[in-house]
């Protein structure tokens, strides 16, 4: 009976402490913390050295749970990137995410010697163990207040958080295989194990991804049990791939890019459980992570640790970002974001649980090193991205509200779905008659009653819409069901363009602080390519003292537009644009 009674006991403390992780989400929302950092702060009170005494030191159970974790993590975010947002975004991300990381880990390496007192290959390890991103968390922090990345930017940050966990992985495990062995010379042994990792990892994730597609279109399955199988094959393949000396993380992020960018049937359930499973993978490997510090030991190596954090955040990480992105023409505040957008987070700490497991003599040293440089970036990154993202002028402002949608599958077929809108006063969908030619409204709902499209006529507030359209093509609608813009604009100092004027020559008339990159672009292209093909009205884009704000969105482009100048531009770019007329300067202008 005894054995009964601890197992309850166990099952209840990780039920609550899976409770009150989802519940101080709620507290970090509020208050603007890091979300993920109150999860490890849930982890670190309930162990040894807080306040919940519970002894855990458990780092085989911690690789296992981490493992898995990030592997449904990693799928979740392959399955939710378009293959059309990662043009011209490929080859960077992989530079950042190979190159990067090397060059990363030599240099912290460097530090890390004389302040641990560590010798080359060991402080090496350390190097690689800190050098990787956790760049999904990034993206949620940005979006979370607002802001959408600029597509370039936003896809580089992602597809780099998906390759470089396997490229860390890697340098990682060879490190600790090389001091275990005590070999002085790996020679070519780390060429040909990275390639090998690499080709492995997307040969499998491919086929394992068209695999999963087969699978999901042509067995039928009782319902709700698609998204189960989806989370059980990301494992699989993970565990499968690494077990054929592969990079299970690239695999898992490959298999989740195909099914995300292939008709799919239940993609909606899949979607939707996968929102629950991740948010629940991300509670429990943190607070997991959390319960293995000891606050007392992690003090011994504070000092260090945070000159080791320092020089990663301010001198590591921005020389690699700007080495590997010097080829592709990024501007200096895309590079300067990127560099700020290198947050730490659980991946760190899990590779630190390897040379724990390999009982390596300084284990101890990487473990805590790696937690304090974690909790340094996500209270200092987690706090500042946005406005980092907002005074670098690298995400498009959009101020209207998210939409609520509900997606339902059609069973037996994947080329549409169901999705139902509630309609809200001062939207465009109210009174709209003519929808898009790939949608058509099948139901209302309205005061409790259900209509034909016939009998409900137009769309009034207070309904529910449902629609039939294209999965791919659904995001497309939500501007319709977003609620427009109330604060009346002032367009007296505004001047408003068509969207395909070019932003060049917007620059040469108003001395815009247009980026070499755009100057060829349209103003419908700029949106287009900051938002992923998804422009809505009242988004805009800063270029210095000017803003360029969306106002009329036509077949998902913008149509009209307008330019705002602070009054000081505006006098002088009203002078700039007389000159370049040929008028004669007013008696009053400001010289330049």
């Amino acid at each position: 009976m005894g054995s009964v009674v601890v197992s309850n006991i166990v099952l209840l403390v990780v039920a609550a402490l899976v409770v009150v992780g989802t519940l101080s989400s709620l507290l970090a929302a509020r208050f603007g913390a890091p979300i993920l950092l109150v999860f490890l702060a849930v982890g670190v009170a309930a162990g040894e050295g807080g306040p919940g005494g519970i002894h855990f030191d458990d780092y085989w159970a911690t690789y296992m749970v981490g493992s898995a974790a990030l592997a449904v993590i990693l799928f979740d975010g392959g399955l939710r990137m378009r293959v059309a947002s990662m043009r011209g975004a490929i080859l960077p991300a992989v530079g950042l995410s190979t190159v990067g990381v090397a060059f990363t880990a030599v240099l912290v390496a460097l530090v890390a010697a004389p302040l641990l007192g560590l010798g080359w290959m060991e402080a090496l390890l350390v190097g690689a163990i800190v050098a990787s991103t956790d760049a999904a968390a990034v993206l949620f922090l940005v979006r979370a207040q607002g802001l959408h990345l600029g597509r370039r930017v936003g896809s580089v940050i992602e597809i780099e958080s998906a390759t470089n966990d396997p490229a860390a992985v890697f340098l990682t495990v060879l490190l600790v295989e090389l001091l275990t062995s005590q070999m002085a010379d790996p020679g070519l042994a780390v060429v040909f194990g990275a390639l090998r990792e690499m080709v492995v990892g997307a040969v499998l994730g491919v086929a394992g991804g068209y695999a999963l597609v087969a699978m999901l279109n042509r067995v039928d399955l009782p319902g709700g049990l698609h998204p189960v199988m989806v989370v059980g094959v990301a494992v699989l393949l993970f565990a499968l791939t690494s077990l054929l000396h592969g990079s299970g993380f690239l695999a898992v992020y490959l298999a989740g890019l195909v099914v995300g960018n292939r008709p799919v049937r239940a993609i909606a359930s899949i979607t939707s459980f996968l929102d629950t499973i991740t948010w629940l993978c991300q509670i429990v490997m943190f607070v997991m992570l959390g319960m293995l510090v000891s606050p007392n030991k992690i003090m011994q190596y504070a000092l260090p640790a945070l000159g080791v954090a320092a020089f990663l955040i301010l001198v590591g990480r921005p020389a690699a970002v700007f080495a590997c992105l010097a080829p592709f023409h990024f501007s200096l505040k895309e590079k300067l974001f990127v560099s700020w957008a290198g947050l730490r987070g659980a991946v760190s700490i899990f590779l630190a649980t390897i040379p724990m497991l390999a009982h390596l003599p300084m284990a101890e040293v990487y473990f805590n090193v790696a937690f304090a440089v974690v909790v340094v970036s996500l209270i200092l990154h987690g706090w500042t991205m946005g406005y980092a993202a907002r005074r670098l002028d690298v995400a498009l402002s959009d101020p209207d509200p998210g939409v609520r949608r509900f997606e339902i599958d059609l069973p037996g077929q994947t080329e549409m779905e169901l999705v139902a809108y509630p309609v809200m006063a001062g939207t465009p969908a109210v009174g709209q008659a003519q929808l898009p030619s790939w949608a058509r409204l099948v139901m209302v709902v309205r005061a409790n009653e259900t209509l034909t499209p016939e009998a409900a006529g137009t769309l009034k507030a207070g309904d529910y819409g449902y629609l039939l359209a294209p999965p791919k093509r659904v995001h497309q609608l939500d501007r319709m069901f977003r609620p427009e813009e109330t604060t009346p604009l002032d367009d007296s100092a505004a001047f408003p363009f068509v969207g395909e004027v070019r932003l060049g020559d917007l620059a040469s008339f108003y001395g815009l602080a247009v980026p070499d990159s755009e100057l060829g672009l349209t103003i419908a292209d700029a949106f287009a390519d900051r938002s992923d093909d998804q422009p809505a009205p009242g988004m805009r884009i800063a270029y210095g003292h000017a803003v360029i704000e969306v106002r009329g969105v036509t077949d998902g482009r913008v149509s009209y537009a307008v330019l705002r100048l602070e009054a000081g531009r505006l006098k002088r770019s009203i002078a700039r644009v007389r000159r370049l007329l040929g008028f004669p300067p007013e008696q009053d202008e400001d010289d330049e």
